[in-house]
């Protein structure tokens, strides 16, 4: 799985398609199909199941035996009802504000990729490479006791 920012459109690739993620409207499409509302979809051999919680949209998909789970929106109370959809999660893209730092914490991602005009403060914050790259590449297996961040260049 490959991971890009195309004008602020993510592109998530897999070897059977591509997921794309609009970080300004928080709209999420797989291929020609728009995920607009709740409900577990399937295609092309990925899993996505949306969840509303306070009027918001929060995706989990299963891609490449990974989960992958997108934070848009960092203005929600948290409860257990929405937290244990975080659960197990492989790779986390996340609006990176000040608000977002709780629900980062309360989240045990092995790969966090952060978005948003404060994504390099949030870095510097916790001593991790501030240096951008182009393309995130997952690899097979990750460590479970670690948390690698990644700067992508958005």
């Amino acid at each position: 799985m490959q991971i890009k920012n195309n004008n602020s459109i993510l592109e998530i690739l897999s070897d059977k398609t591509t997921i794309y993620f609009d970080t300004n409207d928080k709209s999420v499409k797989i291929e020609d199909l728009w995920v607009s509302f709740p409900w577990e979809y399937e295609k092309w051999w990925i899993l996505l199941e949306v969840k509303e919680y306070e009027e918001k949209l929060f995706y989990k998909f299963s891609i490449e035996a990974k989960s992958l789970v997108i934070i848009s929106d960092d203005n929600f109370e948290q409860k257990e009802e929405i937290l244990s959809f975080f659960w197990d999660v492989d790779i986390l893209v996340i609006i990176w504000t000040k608000a977002s730092v709780k629900i980062f914490e309360s989240i045990e991602a092995r790969v966090v990729i952060p978005y948003w005009e404060t994504k390099d403060l949030f870095l510097n914050t916790l001593w991790q490479s501030t240096e951008e790259i182009e393309v995130f590449k997952s690899k097979q297996e990750f460590l479970a006791d670690e948390t690698e961040f990644v700067n992508l260049a958005f």
